[in-house]
């Protein structure tokens, strides 16, 4: 007979630790990982459980420089050799920003699994003990391993480096541009893709002055220029289109760069990469020329998660460049 794999589960909060409060009506974190998991029919079966609540944070109290805590917590339980995997829950808001984080820095070959909820201990349908029971099963499955992290919400497992929340409210709420990994199909994960995972950045800190705009009809300079004002080490540009941005941004975006504070380059579209198509004030071409960085098809959020990391690895514009323009597509 087989031994069970010995997966550590870190509690960090989120909805899938909430209830309703009766006297405000609204949801807030409550039940510790000891009370999640006994609502959990048979996860137990599935692998030797250690289980360590590590917060109790609602998705949007969560801050880059919290991550990097936890990114390291996650390193030292990986680093035993007793445990085989690590799965955490968290609130979905703000989870694949700290899953990117990790897959970006963690350089392990087992299996580290996200998980979260969209519904309350509260609520009819609450989802959080069947997203769990699937962040186990994945953990444990022998084709997690070397896949970088991963994220288990509504039957689907996503990477962490395409994950990205699409609705606010539904239970599969998660969605990938190539769609997801794994699926769970009477009751046990299918992987549905080869394996692959880029190599960690090899990051000393994490530098968190990073701020991220959003580009629409008519912006100009104004926030940008305050961002450089406050000290900001890096910008994230989330453009229109394939990468282009209204004219009366290009001088604060020109104030950045002189001051080799590296930019890069995003689309606010939900899909595809940016290039250097347009030729025109703003266009793609002259972001290019100026010396803009292009962050292929991340999103905006990621994209800045992955700036910060960079940056804590090196101050050498060229090699954040090489980064973000060199990374698979």
């Amino acid at each position: 007979m087989t031994a069970r794999r010995h997966v550590h589960v870190l509690f960090t909060g989120g909805t899938i630790s909430m209830r309703v409060d009766p006297g405000t009506g609204a949801a807030v974190p409550a039940m510790s990982g000891e009370e999640i998991v006994a609502r959990v029919h048979g996860l137990r079966r599935e692998a030797r459980l250690t289980l360590e609540d590590y917060a109790r944070l609602p998705g949007p109290h969560v801050t880059p420089h919290w991550m990097w805590r936890l990114r390291d917590r996650v390193a030292e339980a990986l680093a035993d050799p007793a445990v085989d995997a690590v799965v955490l829950t968290h609130g979905t808001d703000t989870l694949e920003e700290t899953a990117f984080l990790l897959d970006l820095t963690l350089d392990s070959e087992k299996p580290v699994v996200f998980c979260g909820a969209m519904r309350t201990v509260s609520d009819p349908g609450w989802d959080g003990p069947a997203n769990l029971m699937t962040a186990v099963r994945t953990a444990v499955h022998p084709g997690a391993r070397a896949r970088g992290v991963l994220v288990a919400v509504g039957e689907q497992v996503h990477t962490a480096a395409e994950a990205t929340k699409w609705h606010t409210q539904s239970l599969g709420t998660f969605r990938s541009p190539r769609g997801p990994l794994a699926v769970l199909d009477h009751g046990q994960v299918v992987f549905q893709r080869p394996a692959f995972r880029a190599p960690a950045l090899k990051a000393r800190r994490l530098v968190s002055e990073v701020d991220l705009h959003t580009m629409a009809a008519g912006t100009d300079d104004a926030l940008l220029r305050a961002s450089l004002a406050r000290g900001a080490r890096g910008l994230v540009v989330a453009a229109t289109g394939a990468g282009n941005v209204p004219p009366a941004c290009l001088p604060g975006l020109r104030a950045a760069l002189a001051a080799s504070v590296p930019v890069v380059l995003v689309s606010r579209c939900a899909e595809g990469r940016v290039a250097p198509l347009y030729g025109y004030e703003g266009g793609g071409q002259m972001l290019r020329d100026l010396g803009v960085i292009f962050g292929q098809d991340l999103p905006g959020p990621k994209a800045r998660i992955k700036l910060m990391v960079a940056l804590g690895a090196t101050s050498d514009v060229a090699q954040i460049r090489e980064m973000f323009e060199s990374a698979p597509a």
